[in-house]
């Protein structure tokens, strides 16, 4: 009688997909679709962003929810980061576990379940800081941490009429200020904002005006000695407008007595997207930065059908992939070639993506294809990638696998 094998018959790797199987061999070893980072563009990248924010006499916090990576935050911190930025008290708790210190939440902390992750991360010896924008929330944060005997560090959001959160008017944020130093378990620590949602006819000059704002209130405050830091904080900045908040920041007399931080996130890996096209626009601004961030994440698959002329069905799905844009066919290699042997993708294009498959339209010129061919995709917004995979491949230049690493989503 035949059994059926018990689960712990298998390895526990078998529960991810992207696993390498019989080997290193990215081309024959590891079971495609995966999500691999390559390492000298992430050494690059690592490297260039850590030094642009020291350039410009700021602090480094990349934010962790774009790839949610204790391996990676670990490089950022060696390269010389100030700390991680997260999302969520959930994604901290994670961070802190891998030994992440600093934590910087940009967002607003709400519900007592939340409240208590942050607790223990405290007791535990984390130093957090959330950020704030309503006399509600303030109010429900010091009655909380105040009964606990804990002193939370606060950020107030500085935000922008038609944007996300943050307080719209100066003299608001000043009030909670003035509130906060009225409350027990309350720390305010500086101002934050997030410049991405700055919308008009031109965004540069409101994303400087923004920046403007930040510094004014951040010696507003200091002034008004409402800061309980020696230095106090004003951080902002994603990955798209960078260098404007750094600019302003720089130039803003903020030197000796305040700590900026920028945040970017997609930084690390970049992408062959929006941020791509970001980094020209940083580049057309900045004739002095003579090289920009480099593509390190990709997504290698496998051609399984060629069900009729000028048409492939490559075994790569929405759930294998960011699609804020159609993933981009990069290059194409025979299943066990070599990093070298490069085939021509020219004028492929992915025409449709439904859960499991991507539907490429091939030019007349695409003769050779065949079933296993593999291709290597490039997509937008790393964030939307990330998130769908719990383990990572770091890869050499000969498309061999160095390490995998786990992601905590």
């Amino acid at each position: 009688m035949a059994h059926s094998p018990s689960s712990t018959s298998f390895d526990a790797k078998g529960c991810h997909k992207g696993t390498l199987e019989t080997g290193d061999r990215l081309l024959a070893d590891v079971s495609l679709p995966a999500a691999v980072i390559h390492q000298a563009p992430l050494a690059h990248n690592l490297a260039w962003m850590q030094d642009f924010a020291s350039r410009h006499g700021a602090e480094l916090a990349p934010h962790g929810k774009t790839t949610m990576t204790p391996a990676l935050f670990r490089r950022q911190l060696e390269a010389g980061a100030w700390g991680i930025t997260l999302a969520t008290l959930p994604q901290c708790r994670a961070a802190f576990a891998e030994g992440a210190q600093r934590l910087l939440v940009a967002n607003q902390m709400v519900g007592q379940a939340n409240m208590a992750i942050a607790t223990d991360l405290i007791r535990a010896g984390a130093e957090l800081y959330v950020t704030v924008d309503s006399a509600e929330n303030l109010d429900q944060l010091g009655a909380f941490f105040g009964a606990a005997g804990i002193s939370l560090n606060i950020l107030i959001e500085v935000g922008v009429e038609g944007g996300r959160c943050g307080l719209r008017d100066d003299d608001e944020v000043m009030a909670l200020a003035r509130r906060a130093a009225t409350l027990p378990g309350i720390a305010l620590a500086g101002l934050e904002g997030y410049e991405g949602v700055v919308h008009g006819d031109d965004p540069v000059a409101g994303i400087r005006r923004y920046a403007q704002r930040l510094v004014d209130g951040i010696k507003r405050l200091a002034d008004e000695g409402l800061v309980d830091r020696d230095k106090p904080i004003v951080t902002a900045s994603g990955s798209a407008w960078y260098d404007l908040i750094a600019e302003e920041f720089r130039d803003g007399g903020l030197e000796g007595r305040f700590t900026p931080v920028l945040r970017p996130g997609c930084y690390v890996v970049h992408d062959h997207g929006i941020y791509r096209e970001a980094q020209a626009g940083v580049l057309s601004r900045r004739q002095d930065l003579h090289q920009g961030l480099e593509p390190a994440l990709e997504v290698f698959a496998q051609v399984q059908s060629l069900p009729e002329p000028g048409m492939a069905i490559v075994a790569l799905g929405k759930r294998d992939i960011g699609f804020d844009l159609a993933p981009e066919v990069l290059r194409r290699y025979r299943e066990g070639g070599q990093a070298s042997e490069l085939l021509s993708v020219e004028g492929w294009q992915v025409v449709k993506q439904m859960d499991q498959h991507t539907f490429i339209q091939l030019p007349d010129s695409a003769r050779d294809v065949r079933i296993g061919d593999v291709l290597a995709f490039g997509a937008s917004h790393p964030c939307m990638t990330f998130d769908k995979w719990r383990q990572l491949h770091l890869i050499d230049d000969a498309l061999r696998v160095v390490d995998t690493w786990a992601t905590r989503f």
